[in-house]
């Protein structure tokens, strides 16, 4: 006990303020989930088996925006199948309750489970519990944050019902409530935010694994850590994706918000959010994909905000027919005969030669050409396998997934309404 309360004395003691990060910014590290720093880390599985496994989480994934994706035939990993690829570590509570949170910028809610649970998943870490905190609050029927991201219920002693459900049929449900939010900074002097809003979970259920113990939704939404931070980072926040190639002991990668995630310089290319479809989701438009000089033109019956930027989704996925085409022009671009996946995942493959080459590949955002690298179109899924990370999607659906978004710094401004790229080695952020 006396340990803790030392260990408790010294983070408050050397906490950054809100009021001093919202003058110097602050920067958190993302742990790619099957890092050594993650606790889904299995040393035992090779770094080609965890490729594979993001690929089969980022098709599972597509359920989370699109539930007619769902299917029982939807291949499956052993993980969590919906949520995203990186995690942040998180506090809540006074003292702090340490909580290693999935990074979700498809969700709006921060939530985590709480005791008393009488319906939860098993997890091995301990469950938040709130009277051990002197800074917790259930929120009341009648408060604002209840109206607008409650349940629209009332448990009988008038407390702020939530309910959150995704589309693999995965929920939680809980009590609304306030708490200090502690992140862990990349200066070792977390960031504390008092009174943050977030669901104290008591009915969990789905395909969450024992290693899960809460998210951190990075949506657009109300009662999202970015809506919450948004005057005080001024709306901006980035990221900086290291490449699945990069050494995962060495190099980790990192989410700045306020002054840190300002992008700027040299090779900075913008684009406007839309604004349709739900608040939660980062909408882009997507004009056409250039191979080489030839252009193809991007048809959707939505002509602004057609596709979502979504970081926890691995692959990037177009309609069939743009999909079709796309596949076909760097077909025709590239020398080698084209093989079949083995895992019927990936939509082009070749065989892995030390001297492949792709065509250069532009993605044409209204406002903003981004031009792709190798390393962003193709992913080496084996020895022998080399493979095209666009893959066919659903009609009029569309995400822009996390691999094409390596060594870019790519930085959201929720407040102008943009979301800009700047080419960089990530492994040096």
């Amino acid at each position: 006990m006396a340990k803790f309360t030392i260990s408790f004395f010294i983070l408050c003691l050397f906490a950054l303020s809100l009021t001093e990060a919202q003058k110097t910014g602050f920067s958190v590290e993302l742990i790619r989930r099957e890092s050594p720093k993650s606790p889904f880390y299995n040393p035992e599985v090779t770094n080609y088996q965890r490729v594979q496994n993001a690929l089969r989480r980022s098709i599972n994934r597509l359920t989370h925006f699109n539930p007619k994706v769902f299917s029982p035939n939807t291949p499956q990993a052993d993980i969590i199948a919906n949520r995203g690829e990186f995690l942040m570590n998180i506090s809540i509570g006074t003292p702090p309750s340490e909580i290693l949170a999935i990074a979700d910028t498809g969700s709006d809610l921060i939530w985590t489970q709480c005791k008393p649970c009488p319906q939860c998943f098993k997890q091995v870490a301990p469950l938040f519990d709130p009277a051990k905190s002197s800074t917790y609050k259930d929120l009341a029927c009648n408060s604002r944050p209840c109206i607008t991201a409650g349940s629209g219920s009332c448990s009988t002693n008038l407390k702020c019902e939530y309910s959150v459900s995704y589309g693999d049929r995965s929920f939680s449900n809980g009590i609304l409530a306030i708490d200090t939010l502690t992140l862990g900074s990349t200066t070792n002097r977390p960031v504390a935010l008092p009174k943050t809003i977030f669901g104290c979970g008591h009915d969990d259920d789905g395909t969450f694994g024992e290693q899960a113990t809460g998210i951190v939704g990075l949506g657009g939404g109300d009662v999202s850590l970015i809506s919450q931070l948004k005057s005080s980072i001024d709306g901006k926040f980035s990221y900086c994706l290291v490449p699945l190639e990069a050494s995962v002991e060495q190099n980790t990668s990192k989410i700045n918000f306020g002054a840190n995630g300002v992008v700027s310089g040299s090779g900075v290319v913008s684009t406007p959010l839309a604004a349709t479809g739900p608040a939660t989701f980062y909408s882009l438009t997507l004009e056409a994909i250039s191979v080489g000089n030839n252009r193809i033109a991007f048809d959707s019956e939505t002509s602004e905000g057609n596709i979502i930027i979504d970081s926890g989704t691995t692959l990037t996925f177009l309609p069939p027919d743009f999909n079709s085409k796309l596949v076909s022009a760097v077909s025709s671009s590239i020398k080698d005969d084209p093989v079949t996946d083995p895992d019927a995942i990936l939509d082009l493959c070749y065989n892995f030669n030390p001297n492949f080459e792709a065509p250069k590949i532009t993605v044409h955002f209204s406002g903003a050409d981004v031009e792709l690298t190798t390393s962003n179109t193709f992913v080496r899924i084996s020895e022998e396998l080399v493979c095209f990370v666009f893959k066919r999607g659903e009609r009029d659906f569309s995400i822009y997934g996390n691999l094409v978004q390596t060594n870019f710094l790519v930085g959201y401004d929720v407040k102008k309404g943009t979301v800009s790229f700047k080419p960089t080695d990530c492994t040096k952020q």
